[in-house]
């Protein structure tokens, strides 16, 4: 690996000092979209037909609460994602990287790129497969806090996901990959990404795990287009390569 432990300490300390800026932008954004926090359960449920229920006094409120934090850390990851770059951005320009904001655009991009494609794609048709299996003899009562939970962090889970190319990309730039290493290992990388699918997709079909894994595998060939170009830009006389 072409990184210095005393670089990646160095990163990690400015990315701290960054910690309160982001803790405050989620803080305002959540007081801000409370009083629409309604609004955003209504929109998340437009996939389900049957009513949602609580089964205490309180899990409405947090429920509401709760969605309302992933809210904002959803329109938080712009800032977010500044605030990593900012910290780890001087590994990577030592190294040759010169396109600083495409990288960081790239990321936000990919990220809300996976989330819509999540949710108006995956996420309906893995609602619509589970509540298939109600029939006269077991109707579904769907608690609002399990279905907040499971909808925000598929949503999530979708969105960093389809940050696997600029993953691939900049660990080409540390010499943690290259594309020979990547080629030859495709298949287990198919393995793990058929993995993934299945615990991370609602259901266990074969469907909509594809649904999730023909994406990743789709971003993970991107990926090696992109180490390629890269590795046939570097200099001929820079012959480091990460360990296989």
């Amino acid at each position: 690996m072409d990184i210095k432990r005393a670089e990646l300490f160095e990163s990690l300390s400015s990315l701290r000092k960054g910690f309160l800026w982001i803790i405050g932008t989620v803080i305002l954004l959540s007081a801000l979209l409370f009083p629409f926090a309604r609004e955003l359960l209504r929109h998340l449920h437009r996939s389900l037909s049957e009513d949602l229920v609580a089964y205490g006094i309180p899990e409405a409120f947090f429920s509401l609460f709760k969605l309302t934090l992933f809210a904002s850390l959803f329109l938080s990851i712009p800032i977010i994602f500044s605030y990593l770059w900012k910290a780890f951005s001087p590994l990577f320009r030592k190294r040759g990287l010169e396109s600083s904001s495409i990288v960081l655009l790239a990321a936000i991009f990919l990220f809300y790129s996976g989330a819509a494609f999540c949710y108006f794609v995956t996420l309906p048709f893995g609602i619509q497969f589970l509540m298939g299996y109600q029939s006269a003899t077991i109707k579904p009562m769907i608690s609002v806090a399990k279905y907040v939970s499971f909808c925000v962090g598929f949503i999530f889970a979708f969105g960093l996901a389809f940050e696997l190319p600029l993953i691939l990309a900049l660990l080409s730039y540390i010499r943690v990959v290259n594309a020979s290493f990547l080629t030859r290992n495709r298949r287990y990388a198919i393995l793990i990404m058929a993995i993934l699918s299945a615990v991370l997709t609602p259901t266990p079909d074969v469907f909509n795990m594809a649904l999730m894994g023909g994406p990743l595998y789709v971003l993970f060939e991107i990926g090696i287009l992109l180490v390629k170009i890269i590795e046939q830009r570097r200099p001929a006389d820079d012959t480091a390569s990460p360990s296989t």
